[in-house]
């Protein structure tokens, strides 16, 4: 999992700020960084130029709000999070894939949301949203997962009746409907690829680093 693998159009979110190594990499090596509101706090200070800082913008210090008068985009819309505000502002500009860091961390029911609207996303782009522990990938078909043996794999359903079987996890999915959160976590790849197969499913993949 070399950075070199993900897209260098990079959303950070205003949550705990990255600190593993390739979540880190990614943000350093981004060629566009779309600031989540007072995540622009943290990129000031680490002197990381965003291209764009979206949201209410309540959540700004005003030193750093007027250093970044010249690219601030006001969206106060009630409707939708920081994060979707970023998203949609990157579809808008015809960006086709983005990272999403620092989207976890902080308040459990963010985080929460946060992860869930992945697969929203990727209706409109391709995305994956890095922590410091692991990857999530939202699918809705079957899709092959670069891997190594022994990587600890998460799968998380929000289309309850829709099947999924796997291939190369060491406890094996077989037409099976995920019911519950827990049903899928705690797997493990027992090759340096498995496969997830699902069709038209909303599906969650973690992976984590090591």
């Amino acid at each position: 999992m070399e950075k070199s693998e993900f897209s260098r159009n990079v959303i950070l979110c205003n949550g705990q700020f990255p600190s593993h190594h390739i979540p880190l990499s990614i943000l350093l090596a981004a060629h566009t960084r779309i600031c989540c509101d007072g995540a622009a706090n943290v990129l000031y200070k680490k002197k990381l130029q965003p291209r764009v800082v979206i949201g209410d913008l309540d959540s700004i210090e005003p030193e750093i709000k007027d250093a970044f008068a010249d690219i601030l985009v006001h969206n106060s819309d009630e409707n939708t999070n920081d994060q979707t505000k970023a998203i949609q502002w990157a579809v808008s500009q015809g960006i086709k894939d983005v990272v999403i860091l620092g989207a976890t961390g902080k308040r459990e029911d963010h985080t929460l949301g946060n992860i869930s609207l992945l697969v929203a996303y990727a209706k409109m782009l391709s995305v994956c949203m890095v922590t410091d522990y692991g990857i999530f990938t939202p699918i809705s078909s079957t899709t092959v997962f670069q891997s190594f043996v022994g990587q600890q794999v998460s799968i998380f359903s929000l289309s309850q009746n829709k099947e999924i079987s796997s291939e190369q996890l060491k406890y094996p999915l077989s037409h099976k409907t995920l019911q519950s959160w827990w049903e899928g976590t705690l797997n493990e790849s027992l090759a340096q690829s498995f496969r997830i197969v699902c069709n038209n499913a909303e599906v969650l993949v973690f992976q984590k680093f090591t």
